[in-house]
């Protein structure tokens, strides 16, 4: 597994690959070790709406400019409380992605769906991106969501995203930087824990390269 200060690190002192993989996410001593399946191929889709409406809380909006745009695929499931672990998660991952566009790692939407070590690590990585001046441009794919409720009533999550038509870009130099392509390709596992207002909020993620190969 990649730690996410070691994500950090490699974004900060090479500004290399887009490194969408720590994206707000923080691993920690409970972070998920279920199993996922092998992925061979990817699939693109629309966008699905936004995040669950189960309950009345009001969530913070979401918004990806035209410059950077996520796609999602099989992003659905006939249980709505399975489905509602996924919208949550996915509107965390594309919180934290806005939060680097938008140059905020105070962003409502990163501390709204993010708690705890997740919490911790993603306005970390964002502040340490705004601080070199990069922004995300180009396109990333996330798709195989596997989801389920355990019986202590966490959430688990696991999901593929494929960064290959994705890259950093400097904002103050305009240069550009491209994702490796044998980096292309991320497995995340993140566990989720329901809120009393009914959200489901990230605790921990962990991320493998090449995992979703």
């Amino acid at each position: 597994m990649n730690r996410p200060a070691r994500l950090v690190t490699a974004a900060l002192t090479a500004s290399a690959a887009l490194l969408l993989t720590a994206c707000g996410s923080g691993g920690g001593a409970d972070s998920s070790t279920d199993k996922i399946k092998g992925v061979d191929q990817v699939a693109s889709s629309t966008p699905s709406a936004s995040a669950s409406a189960a309950s009345d809380v009001e969530r913070p909006e979401v918004t990806l400019p035209a410059s950077f745009q996520v796609t999602f695929d099989g992003w659905t499931n006939s249980d709505a409380k399975l489905q509602a672990v996924m919208d949550d998660g996915k509107e965390r991952l594309l919180g934290t992605y806005a939060a680097i566009i938008k140059q905020d790692p105070q962003a409502d939407a990163v501390t709204f769906y993010n708690e705890g070590a997740a919490l911790t690590t993603a306005q970390e990585w964002v502040k340490g991106l705004v601080d070199e001046d990069l922004t995300l441009i180009g396109k990333g794919q996330v798709f195989d969501p596997q989801v389920r409720i355990s019986a202590d009533g966490s959430g688990t999550l696991f999901y593929c995203v494929d960064e290959g038509e994705g890259s950093t870009k400097n904002l103050k130099t305009g240069e550009v930087t491209d994702t490796p392509s044998d980096e292309a390709y991320v497995l995340y596992q993140t566990k989720l824990s329901k809120s009393d207002d009914g959200v489901w909020r990230t605790t921990t993620v962990e991320s493998t390269r090449g995992g979703c190969k």
